[in-house]
Formats: C-alpha cells, structure tokens, sequence
C-alpha cells in the first residue's frame, strides 16, 4: 500500500510540473512516430538522421556540415514562436484564440502591399511594412476581444469565420498589386527586404533575416508584460476568474480587448516577418500557411510561458526544416504532421490522466476508512 502511495504522489508531481509533461509529451510523439515509420517499411533511424541535420547541419551519411540547415531552422521558428505568443496571450487572459491564422494573413497581406506600394527609403521602407502588419493584426483580433467583452460573442466562433474572411480578402487585395498573378505579385524593391548580410554569411546563404530579433523583442516584451506590470497581472487574473477580477476593480472588458489585440499583433507581426524575410515577392495565397494553428500547439507545449514558446517553437521550426530532408532519405514527410499532433494529444490527455489519478487517490482513502 505504501509503494502504491509513492508510485501515485510521484505521478502526480510529474504531472503537476508543466516542464516535466512537456518534455514527457515530445518524447512520446517520437516514440509513436518512430514505431509508424517502422510500420510502412522505413528505417526509423533516417527520420532521425534527417532531424538531427536539420538541428546541426550535419549529415550522417557523408560526413559533412552544411550550417545553412541551421540557419533555416532558426527562420522556419520564428513564424512559430510568433504564432505560440500569440495563442498564449490570450490564454492567459482565459481565452481561446484559434484565430492567429487569420491574424497572420492580414498581417502578411498589409506588409506586402506596403512593400510593392510604400516609400522605398532603406531602412523606413522595411519598418512600416512591419509596423503596418503589427496594427492591422492587432485591429483584427481586437475586434474580436471587444465583441467577447461587450456581448460576449464567442471568440471560438468569431476567429473562426475571420481567418476565412482573412484569406479571401487577402486574395481580393493582391490580385490589385503590381504584376500580379493567380499566385505572385511583382519583386520587391531591396528596401523592403528583411536581409542580413551576417546571416546570410554565417549560414551559407540560408533564409535568416531580421525577423529573428523582432522575435526574440518579442519574446521579451511578452514575459515583461506578463510578468511584470499591472496589466499582466489583470490579464491572468481575469483569466483564472473574470468575475472575481471584476469586483477586484480589474477592468475586465478592458482586459479581454487588450489582450486580444496585442495576441492579434504577435500574429501580424509573423506575417510580415514570412512575407518580407522568406520570400522576395508578394504571394496570392491558395490556402492558409497553418503557422497560426500550428501556434496554439507550440502555446499548448510551452505551457503559455515565453521560453516555453520558444522551445516549442523551435522544435516545430525543426521539424519542418526536417521535411524536404526526410524526403530524401525516404521517409514521408507527413510523418512530422502526426509527431506534430500526437504531441498536441497527449497535452489534452494530462488532464483525464489528472482525474483518473485523483480518482484512483480518493477510491484508496474510501478503502482506508472502510478498512478501520
């Protein structure tokens, strides 16, 4: 009976640490990965030949180092880590924004029509490009906080129908751009490029711009708001109980709005990042990039916090410079969409987990006291 105590208590401080689940989750998406690559016929060490290259720039198989696998690592994160922020902003404000695409999208639509159309003075061209993507994210999911606060309309509902709205309307405004296609617009001009020099130098040409310290700002700025100011601090608490945060004084329609806005700038900002730093022309979008969706699982994994989201980001920034690589080495790269989400399964299953535990402990106390 005492074992069955230690066993029980150990499993609940393992789960009560949100580091601990982490790692623990991550480490089984593998594991499953790893048994379905074996299950199609492939060598599951391949898969992790084509991770580790995209995590070093080295390859395995002929010896040799290639630094710009690195340097698109660190890129393919930085959309990523933007989006997780963004989820977890309005998390920790008690919502659910599953509207970072939509987000994103306009936020990549305004940088690339500032940059066919804005002033090509370098260093300002580049700047409001992203300026202007940061306040049109923010307008988006602002106006979904203000219509939660004021008629508390959901903002599952309305995220959802604004990432459709978003696309569309992102389609209507680029077919208007110079030079436009069904799928491109004309080249930017160089002052609306997000390129550095060094980067480029150091990873052998790799698509790392300047996008990388807007995230680590980022990055930053969320911990600080988060953590230590006042609207941080009315943030959390009316995500933990709105109407208790109520009558402490807190502003909660203020809150909502507010943290909906500045999760809609993240969102932005990662699309004019994408747009300005991985691509030298406006793109006309078919579908949706999924860098705001696949956000909420980097926020879920982080467990809302800023390193947290930057783990989890940098491991979906991994993963997906790990595709092409796995193709290669004939591994389907859909197997990283399924590491992707088992991850995101086994974070929802710690809370049943929690409650079978807590049920287990409650059963074994009823047959303590029938037992005396």
């Amino acid at each position: 009976m005492k074992t069955l105590k230690k066993k029980e208590s150990f499993a609940s401080r393992l789960l009560s640490s949100d580091g601990a689940v982490s790692i623990l989750v991550v480490i089984m998406g593998f594991l499953v990965g790893t048994v379905l690559v074996a299950l199609v016929g492939r060598n599951p060490l391949n898969m992790y030949k084509a991770i580790l290259q995209s995590l070093t720039g080295y390859n395995i198989d002929n010896g040799k180092m290639n630094v710009r696998y690195i340097g698109e690592t660190l890129n393919y994160t930085v959309p990523f880590v933007l989006c997780g922020l963004s989820m977890a902003f309005a998390a920790r404000a008690g919502l659910f924004n599953i509207g970072g695409e939509g987000q994103y999208i306009v936020g990549l639509t305004v940088a690339q029509v500032i940059a066919l159309l804005g002033p090509q003075v370098k260093g300002l061209h580049w700047i409001l490009a992203i300026l202007g993507a940061i306040l049109i994210g923010a307008l988006w999911g602002g106006v979904v906080g203000l219509l939660k606060a004021k008629f508390e309309v959901s903002e599952v509902v309305s995220t959802i129908m604004l990432n459709y709205v978003a696309l569309y309307l992102s389609r209507i405004v680029c077919l208007q751009l110079p030079g436009a296609t069904t799928y491109k617009t004309a080249n930017y001009p160089e002052t609306a490029l997000l390129n550095n020099a060094l980067f480029q130098k150091l990873t052998n040409n790799s698509m790392l711009n300047n996008g990388f310290f807007l995230m680590v700002i980022s990055l930053i700025v969320y911990w600080f708001i988060m953590e230590k100011t006042n609207l941080g601090f009315g943030l959390r608490a009316t995500g933990f109980n709105k109407e208790a945060a109520r009558c402490s004084g807190i502003p909660v329609v203020k809150s909502i709005s507010i943290s909906m806005a500045i999760a809609g700038a993240f969102a932005g900002l990662a699309g004019g990042i994408v747009a300005l730093g991985s691509f030298r022309y406006g793109r006309v979008l078919a579908g949706m990039d999924n860098y705001g969706f696949n956000g909420i699982a980097v926020a879920l994994v982080g467990n809302n916090t800023a390193i947290g989201t930057m783990l989890a980001g940098f491991l979906f920034g991994m993963l997906k410079n790990a595709q092409a690589l796995m193709q290669g080495k004939q591994i389907p790269k859909e197997i990283t969409f399924i590491i992707q989400g088992l991850i995101v399964v086994f974070i929802a299953l710690r809370s049943a987990i929690a409650l079978y535990l807590d049920w287990l402990n409650k059963r074994q106390l009823q047959k303590e006291v029938i037992s005396k």
